[in-house]
């Protein structure tokens, strides 16, 4: 596993990094507040929902065995129960909603809105050179969906990632990027007087059609300007080498681990503020386990029936799923900013879109909210039966980025307890 040492964070360039007032130097001035930064990481099998869901609640509740994994860090999470999107029906297709909320992702007609992360990245993503980062393993799609509600690529390898965050290209390479840039900027001109020009021929349903496209080439016009600027500052300098990610899907838990090393990098060298990460479960053909057992057909084993070898095989990858999980949080503890852990400024969102994967039900989601400077150490109860809407913790978060909203998606408020 990658480590990243304080002489990392010092080594870093070109970005605007949170380090202590150091008197030795001759320091006097007050160090800027640590950023805010959110990661939100969708496990695409969910949960055994008994091993996850604690019993009690309040901050009373007793520890599920998932829990346990991850109890070092028990009053810095909070566990939710009785959470769910309305009108988000599917199974697996709902994950392309996990982030959005938008109703009926199964539906031929479905139509996708703007994501959490992308909410955020639309007001702090020009602080940083990458707007925000959209990771996958193992999956065919992302959890990202810009304003008009375009899906946005992912990165998948955490090689190309480090590429991507680390590594300068020559004068020459840089310059072309630049002229790259250029040339789509200026189709985009072409467009925009092109459906200028059909607005004025249309009937009103067509005109509102066109409004959302005008919308999505603004939004990619601004982010072109913006890679425009940061092509020609140095990227950040770290000692880790370029993790060499695996090509075995099998190696399941390796490249879970190095895109979380990847995305806590990305953070500590404010390379970005905002990323997801879609662990694909679903297409993981077999899972190669710690003793060196390998344990195939994960998805198979989720449609368990309550076969008991499945459950138990299933109980192992989940559980380690979690220590994944509580690696991540280790690792962003240890991290020191000048004014606490960069867990401290992380809001680490994890869960899945389906309650129970055996009966690909979309009800009761297993979510937790780890980090971030909220009120934690609580299991947060709900209706198991009428839930309450996911979207009020994004409101939440939403708030916490600094962000001054009070609606997101389904939502009815923030959630109370959390601040």
């Amino acid at each position: 596993m990658m480590k990243t040492n304080r002489r990392t964070f010092l080594r870093a360039a070109g970005v605007t990094l949170g380090l202590p007032t150091l008197e030795a130097f001759g320091a006097t001035a007050t160090p800027q507040a640590s950023p805010q930064r959110m990661i939100a990481i969708n496990q695409d099998l969910g949960f055994i929902p008994k091993l996850f869901f604690p019993k009690g609640e309040g901050r009373d509740y007793t520890l599920s065995p998932y829990l346990e994994k991850i109890a070092a860090h028990r009053e810095q999470f909070t566990v939710f129960s009785g959470l769910s999107h309305p009108g988000v029906d599917g199974g697996h297709r709902a994950d392309k909603s996990f982030l959005t909320s938008a109703p009926h992702p199964g539906r031929a007609s479905f139509r996708n809105s703007i994501s959490l992360d992308q909410m955020i990245a639309n007001e702090v993503g020009h602080e940083t050179r990458f707007r925000s980062l959209s990771l996958s393993i193992n999956a065919p799609r992302s959890l990202s969906y810009t304003q008009a509600g375009v899906e946005i690529p992912t990165i998948k390898s955490a090689s190309d990632l480090y590429k991507k965050m680390f590594l300068q290209g020559d004068q020459k390479a840089m310059q072309e990027q630049v002229e790259r840039l250029k040339r789509r900027g200026s189709i985009l001109d072409v467009v925009m007087g092109q459906t200028k020009d059909l607005n004025r021929r249309v009937s009103g349903s067509d005109r509102d059609r066109i409004d959302q496209y005008q919308t999505a080439v603004r939004s990619l016009e601004k982010r072109l300007t913006e890679a425009q600027a940061w092509e020609a500052r140095p990227k950040p300098k770290v000692d880790e080498e370029m993790p060499d990610y695996p090509s075995d899907k099998k190696q399941f838990f390796e490249m879970i681990r190095m895109m979380n090393d990847m995305s806590k990098l990305a953070f500590q060298t404010d390379s970005s503020r905002v990323i997801t990460l879609f662990i694909g479960s679903v297409t993981t053909p077999g899972v190669n386990l710690a003793d060196g057992r390998s344990i195939g057909g994960y998805h198979n084993m989720s449609h368990h029936g309550k076969d008991e070898q499945k459950l138990q095989q299933l109980a192992e990858i989940e559980t380690g799923q979690m220590e994944m999980l509580n690696e991540l949080l280790q690792d962003l503890k240890d991290t020191e900013e000048h004014d606490g852990s960069l867990l401290d400024h992380t809001m680490v969102l994890y869960g899945c879109h389906m309650g129970d994967a055996n009966i690909h039900n979309n009800i009761n989601l297993p979510v937790i909210l780890a980090g971030g400077g909220f009120q934690h150490g609580q299991h947060l109860k709900y209706n198991d039966q009428i839930n309450a809407p996911l979207c009020n913790v994004f409101v939440s978060m939403l708030q916490k980025m600094g962000l001054e909203r009070d609606q997101f998606g389904s939502s009815t408020g923030s959630l109370t307890g959390l601040v």
